[in-house]
């Protein structure tokens, strides 16, 4: 399930480039942050690269701007939402609006649905 090296070497770029509200959850959630979960920064798995992965909760999540609201961002989401849940991984989508304004709620979020699974 490991990524081809094209997708490995995009994950590589973007974590160079990661968008400010990725590196503030970043920040928030690297070293175990969350009840000593490890995720991952921009991590290649098949043909994605996910912003966050959490091999241990088999959780990514993504942070959305407003592009994922328009065109064909929202089929192209479930698609691949779709693809990572047949490999066994959940995805939890946060805004990036919500990481800019707060953080830790951002990180509730995440503790939450790590507990309740929603």
């Amino acid at each position: 399930m490991d990524g081809s090296r094209v997708t490995k070497d995009r994950a590589k770029a973007l974590r160079r480039t990661m968008s400010l509200p990725e590196v503030l959850l970043w920040k928030a959630i690297k070293g175990g942050t969350i009840d000593r979960l490890r995720f991952r920064k921009q991590h290649p798995i098949g043909p994605y690269v996910l912003d966050f992965y959490c091999d241990a909760a088999k959780l990514a999540v993504e942070v959305d701007g407003a592009t994922h609201g328009t065109g064909d961002r929202p089929e192209r989401d479930e698609r691949r939402d779709a693809w990572l849940a047949d490999q066994g991984i959940a995805t939890l989508r946060l805004p990036a609006s919500l990481i800019l304004r707060d953080v830790g709620a951002a990180v509730r979020t995440i503790m939450g649905y790590l507990e309740h699974g929603d």
